[in-house]
C-alpha cells in the first residue's frame, strides 16, 4: 500500500484529478439513473454509477 509521503506531487495531483473524475460520474450517473424511465438503462446507469463511487473510494485510500 502506498502513502501520502511516497507520492510526488504531480502524483497527488494526479491522484485529485482521478478521484474527482470519478465523483463526478457517480453524480451524473446518478442523475442519469433517477431520471431514466427504461428500467434495463436505469439499472445500467445505477451499476455504473455504484462502480464510480467504489474506484473513488479505492484512489482515496492511497490518501491516507
Amino acid at each position: 500500500m502506498f502513502s501520502v509521503t511516497k507520492l510526488n506531487q504531480l502524483e497527488l495531483q494526479n491522484l485529485r484529478h482521478l478521484i474527482g473524475s470519478h465523483e463526478m460520474a457517480y453524480q451524473k450517473l446518478s442523475t442519469y439513473a433517477q431520471q431514466c424511465t427504461d428500467p434495463q438503462l436505469k439499472q445500467l446507469f445505477q451499476q455504473s454509477a455504484q462502480e464510480a463511487q467504489q474506484n473513488k473510494q479505492r484512489l482515496m485510500s492511497f490518501l491516507g
